[in-house]
């Protein structure tokens, strides 16, 4: 049985789509509150469930899960129970009150979103203004409390030749950053995709930072659309590239309780409800994310079928691969693929 194979060790929650920011790279085209969001009730009961299933890390994320008048609740009770918690926020919210809370809760780190290296990129993106100097408060406000942090940040043509302005901003504040790429789904734009040359650009930039400084200057890595399996760069992900884990060792909650294997799939991946079935007979099902779980080398499609490390890499990003082919397994935003057709050739 799958469950005896495979583990959600990690639950990304859109705990609610309620947002006040409007960001033009927004997946979830996130703003009004979904009708009949889960209950306090009904998330604690999701949460024992996971528990039981093996879950050791909750990401709350939205929206802008702050402004669910229960986070506090739903975010105790992560750590009571024995799960590591992580938050990510566009950070506008945060003050001294939600410090206060947060440092009560000790979570495994504080996500904020920054977007650009100047504060008109930034605002232009999210949609606010003033959003910028409103998260560099936020950040510093983390900083001076000693709460474990990290920024991400989501690139495209409009923001990605700022990131070495941002870097020298995040320099030496004892922080994670992870850089990852906007696709084409919910509100973001596909003319504002970055070309595969400034794809690669990034992960070169990801590299040169690795190269330049100290982990404890700052911690910079790819998100799990920046890869895979480069001839001439390390390895710039958090871990090694094993394939996609939608379903595998990771699932996705959505607000008013639907289930799928990645958070950052679209929603016609939903494979289930919580109202109707409990998640843990969802986790169960044996064709519970079948694209990945009874994932066969005669899945990959396009030229990951010919690639010598189609076995471990699966075809990359799932999310990435049907939002620009409608398919799996055919990511053509690879290092490996880049260098073979336009760099190496």
């Amino acid at each position: 049985m799958f469950f005896k194979k495979h583990k959600p060790l990690n639950m990304v929650w859109e705990t609610t789509l309620n947002c006040n920011m409007n960001c033009i790279h927004c997946g979830s085209s996130a703003g009004t509150k979904r009708k009949k969001e889960l209950s306090t009730k009904e998330s604690i009961t999701v949460l024992d469930d996971l528990k039981k299933l093996g879950t050791n890390l909750v990401t709350m994320m939205g929206g802008e899960p702050f402004l669910r008048k229960d986070w506090e609740i739903i975010a105790k009770h992560i750590k009571d129970i024995g799960m590591e918690l992580t938050i990510i926020s566009n950070g506008y919210l945060i003050n001294e009150k939600i410090i206060s809370k947060l440092r009560k809760l000790d979570p495994y780190t504080i996500g904020i979103s920054i977007d650009g290296g100047k504060k008109e990129t930034h605002d232009n993106i999210r949609r606010i203004k003033g959003s910028f100097k409103k998260c560099k408060k936020s950040l510093d406000l983390l900083v001076k409390a000693n709460i474990r942090r990290s920024v991400i940040t989501t690139v495209h043509k409009k923001n990605y030749n700022e990131l070495p302005l941002l870097r020298k901003q995040l320099l030496n504040k004892n922080l994670a950053w992870q850089i990852q790429m906007a696709v084409p789904i919910g509100r973001f734009p596909k003319k504002l995709m970055l070309s595969k040359e400034e794809f690669y650009s990034v992960a070169l930039f990801i590299s040169s930072t690795r190269r330049k400084f100290k982990t404890k200057e700052i911690a910079i890595f790819g998100a799990h659309n920046f890869g895979y399996f480069s001839e001439v760069l390390p390895n710039i992900m958090l871990f090694p590239w094993k394939g996609c884990q939608a379903g595998i060792s990771t699932i996705g909650l959505t607000s008013d309780g639907k289930v799928k294997g990645c958070m950052s799939l679209p929603n016609s991946y939903i494979q289930g409800d919580v109202r109707k079935k409990d998640i843990s007979e969802i986790w169960n099902d044996s064709n519970f994310a079948a694209y990945n779980r009874k994932f066969k080398e005669s899945n990959l499609k396009g030229e990951c079928n010919t690639c010598k490390y189609g076995k471990k890499c699966k075809g990359g990003c799932i999310t990435v691969s049907y939002s620009l082919k409608k398919e799996e397994h055919n990511n053509p935003y690879c290092l490996n693929l880049i260098e073979k057709n336009e760099i190496l050739s």
